[in-house]
């Protein structure tokens, strides 16, 4: 029996400034390191919530790499297609938060034993009866070589095998880079969550009418949309699933979280509609928490809360 899902990519830490409205030119406290990494956020919460879940990618051979390879096989994430690079550096991020919750990352990855991803041939047998695989426009602009392990992996699935992507690109990028980086993977997805602004990047206008689009080229479309909860474009409907209140201690992982709570209600038989609102509450969770895998909770919580009538999440431990 294949995987439920499978994703791929650089596996970092992470370090965050303590103070706001403190730049990287200023001396600080900042706290960490916390195992990061988009994808590895992504499956790490599927794996919390009780799904089966392989993982391509790699890290130094250092305390930063133990950090998160440790807590990834320690959630049952299947870590036997990761390499630990001897002699390499774990990549890492810096990240520090502005009063308007705005943020800036500065990452650490050229050179990395991160950046290495992976070596030799895909291994088809991994990827055989998987159910989905999870992409990222990060991971493919991370480095070369983990971009054409998103092409090469494409190459390998079942044609049963369903596609997930994350646009989640950093800035910088003009129009024609982005389709060209990221073009097959588009045309593969059967489910793209972009976040607020993301789809106007591939088709410029508004996110309302490029989420459009995306479904009527029969896409599933999940926007994240924060604080507002959630939007579905899906056949020939638009819904908007409401989030719940919470306390936000560092939003950093949320969105990756709920694309991860949206695969696990999909793949336990849910509409997209439960499915959505399932996944605002565990991005409210994700939230909660400092460290962009500490707010990660089992699916009973998340059930519990939704049986529970509560309105506010509030993570104990």
């Amino acid at each position: 029996m294949g995987f439920d899902i499978i994703t791929m990519g650089p596996l970092i830490v992470e370090i965050i400034r303590i103070e706001r409205n403190r730049t990287f030119c200023e001396a600080g406290t900042f706290a960490g390191p916390f195992p990061s990494g988009d994808t590895p956020i992504f499956i790490h919460a599927a794996a919390k919530m009780g799904m089966n879940c392989g993982f391509l990618g790699s890290v130094g051979d250092d305390g930063f790499g133990k950090c998160v390879f440790d807590r990834m096989k320690h959630s049952g994430v299947d870590m036997t297609h990761t390499l630990v690079v001897p002699n390499t550096y774990t990549g890492s991020t810096f990240v520090y938060y502005n009063e308007d919750d705005s943020r800036d990352f500065m990452y650490h990855l050229k050179g990395s034993g991160s950046e290495v991803i992976y070596e030799g041939e895909v291994d088809r047998e991994y990827f055989k009866d998987c159910k989905w695989v999870h992409y990222t426009g990060f991971t493919m602009e991370s480095s070369p070589r983990a971009k054409e392990l998103v092409y090469k992996t494409m190459e390998v699935l079942d044609k049963n095998t369903k596609v997930s992507f994350d646009p989640n690109l950093r800035p910088g990028h003009t129009q024609e880079e982005i389709m060209e980086m990221v073009g097959p993977v588009i045309e593969r997805a059967d489910l793209i969550l972009p976040s607020k602004g993301e789809a106007s990047k591939f088709f410029g206008g508004d996110d309302y009418d490029g989420c459009m689009k995306w479904m009527k080229q029969g896409k599933m479309v999940v926007q994240k949309r924060g604080a507002k909860g959630s939007r579905i474009f899906y056949q020939g409907e638009v819904t908007d699933v409401p989030s719940f209140e919470a306390t936000e201690i560092d939003p950093t992982g949320a969105g990756d979280t709920f694309c991860a709570a949206f695969l696990t209600g999909l793949v336990d038989g849910k509409t997209p509609q439960e499915a959505a609102r399932f996944a605002n509450v565990a991005g409210g969770f994700a939230i909660s928490a400092m460290g962009p895998m500490e707010g990660a909770v089992d699916k009973n919580t998340i059930e519990e809360f939704l049986n529970s009538n509560k309105t506010r999440i509030e993570l104990t431990r």
